[in-house]
């Protein structure tokens, strides 16, 4: 009389839970196959931009707080003559308003993208890359009004001289990502317009794959932009 030996579950009940992902991260099934390395490196690179204009920030609020000259008032600072009356951060506020609503322009250009719409991305494209030269215009004006009131980065004579190192210095690292980013929103209008991204077609920041993944990539550079410029705001204009 012969026994069958008994069958072992362990073979044919897939493993699950805490298990599973480890054994699924381990053979490299599902977790990296699919993955978007460019998409982790850009999230990478933006986590190391967090830390830089987080200890912009804290050294700002630090010495904001421990100097002993008058610091200026932002609302007298920052406020525009119009038709002969002082209104406080009109510009600055008109400035928050574009940028934001570029936002939602690229937003819009990573939904039609992944539609296959090709004429609808680069409109959405180009209005945001005009939205943002129109806040950099502004910002070149506030600039060039504050150097001609006198305030430079080794002096202020509105009240305490640290006050000009750190508007430019701020301002100036937040401009040029802006900057940054308005040339790579026309280069990707470009490559859009071509058709690079339908076609797969390789070549300077097309990607092997092509895809509209790459607009949705430049889209958190650009969120991460105008998410610092509402912290710069609330901290640097507000306070």
């Amino acid at each position: 009389m012969t026994h069958s030996s008994p069958t072992s579950t362990a073979a044919t009940v897939p493993a699950s839970g805490l298990s599973s992902f480890i054994a699924d991260l381990s053979s490299d099934q599902r977790a990296f196959k699919t993955f978007s390395w460019a998409k982790l490196m850009m999230w990478v690179f933006l986590l190391g931009d967090i830390f830089v204009f987080s200890c912009f920030l804290i050294a700002y609020m630090n010495v904001r707080m421990a100097v002993q000259a008058p610091w200026p008032h932002p609302t007298e600072v920052f406020a525009l003559s119009v038709g002969g009356k002082e209104i406080p951060l009109l510009l600055v506020a008109f400035m928050t308003l574009v940028l934001t609503s570029s936002c939602g322009t690229m937003s819009l250009a990573v939904a039609y993208g992944f539609q296959k719409n090709r004429a609808k991305t680069l409109q959405m494209l180009l209005i945001s890359a005009a939205l943002g030269l129109m806040f950099l215009s502004m910002q070149a004006f506030e600039w060039t009004k504050l150097i001609h009131e006198g305030v430079r980065p080794w002096g202020n004579p509105m009240g305490a001289s640290q006050f000009g190192a750190y508007f430019f210095m701020i301002t100036g690292f937040h401009g040029t990502h802006v900057t940054i980013g308005v040339i790579f929103i026309l280069i990707f209008a470009t490559k859009v317009a071509r058709g690079d991204l339908d076609n797969s077609r390789p070549g300077f920041l097309t990607g092997r794959k092509g895809g509209y993944e790459l607009v949705e990539i430049l889209s958190l550079y650009w969120h991460f932009v105008d998410l610092v410029w509402v912290f710069l705001f609330a901290v640097f204009y507000l306070w």
